[in-house]
């Protein structure tokens, strides 16, 4: 409540960001800590900065522990295997001072985490950082290791424009049968989040799909899967089929006979090219 003559004074900005600053991975005072990564580094942390900045980890740390003799005791360390040290270092580094350092090689990681633990402000951070060069990384990411990320759940939660991106590289270290079951499957997922059909939410995908690119019997395969869960239009599979009859890539567009680096090689791709 501010009374008559009353004035608002703030000291030095600067002093108190770089005090609060001091107190990241800070063992002193500290009340929590993380054991983070495979590497199993220790980070020290303070509950109260983050249950007051962050509703995941204040639900985290709401949760009664056994063992403790009040509330507010030192508890055990909470294991987080699953994100590396210098990431979660710059989710804590957010969360302290409302600012963050990034680099390319780690925005991907941080946007991640930022989205696990529902941190907008931290989300829109890691996109706008010189967003030409954060798609570029995480296009290079999903081309290294290609099968492992189509396993993963944020390959599921894409949107479709950006699946589309994704697609269209010739550099996807994955077989054209097994990217198909890969988008299938995101399909499937994006549908019940959409709530709309299979083949609406994979409109656009799926033609980026290089199914020229398929043996003549993974073809007919696929043709009868899709017979009994459709997700690809049948003039695509027509063209697909076309190919193989003149034996020759005029039969599709020619970003569709282009082999990826996951390629498997087949008798017939000698007459795509």
């Amino acid at each position: 409540m501010a009374y008559a003559g009353s004035a608002v004074l703030e000291g030095d900005a600067a002093a108190f960001a770089a005090a609060v600053r001091s107190l990241i991975n800070n063992p002193q005072f500290s009340d929590v800590t993380f054991v983070v990564g495979r590497e199993r580094q220790e980070v020290f942390a303070h509950r109260c900065i983050l249950a007051c900045r962050c509703q995941a980890f204040q639900g985290m740390f709401s949760q009664p522990q056994p063992d403790a003799q009040e509330p507010w005791a030192p508890q055990a360390p909470l294991v987080l295997s699953h994100v590396q040290p210098e990431v979660f270092l710059a989710v804590l580094e957010f969360l302290y001072t409302n600012s963050v350092t990034l680099n390319s090689f780690m925005a991907l990681e941080v946007l991640t985490s930022a989205v696990e633990y529902g941190l907008d402000d931290l989300r829109k951070a890691a996109v706008t950082y010189r967003q030409t060069d954060l798609q570029e990384h995480c296009l290079v990411f999903v081309e290294d290791r290609t099968r492992e990320v189509v396993q993963t759940r944020s390959f599921h939660e894409l949107s479709a424009a950006a699946l589309v991106a994704v697609l269209r590289s010739d550099r996807l270290a994955i077989d054209e049968p097994d990217l198909i079951q890969a988008v299938r499957e995101w399909a499937h997922v994006s549908s019940a989040v959409l709530e709309r059909p299979v083949a609406e939410v994979a409109a656009g995908p799926v033609r980026e799909l290089r199914l020229p690119l398929l043996s003549p019997r993974e073809l007919a395969a696929l043709e009868s899967h899709n017979q009994r869960d459709p997700l690809i239009p049948v003039e695509c599979i027509a063209e697909a089929w076309k190919c193989h009859a003149l034996r020759k890539g005029s039969g599709a567009p020619s970003r569709l006979c282009q082999r990826r680096r996951g390629t498997q090689p087949r008798e017939h791709h000698g007459y795509l090219e």
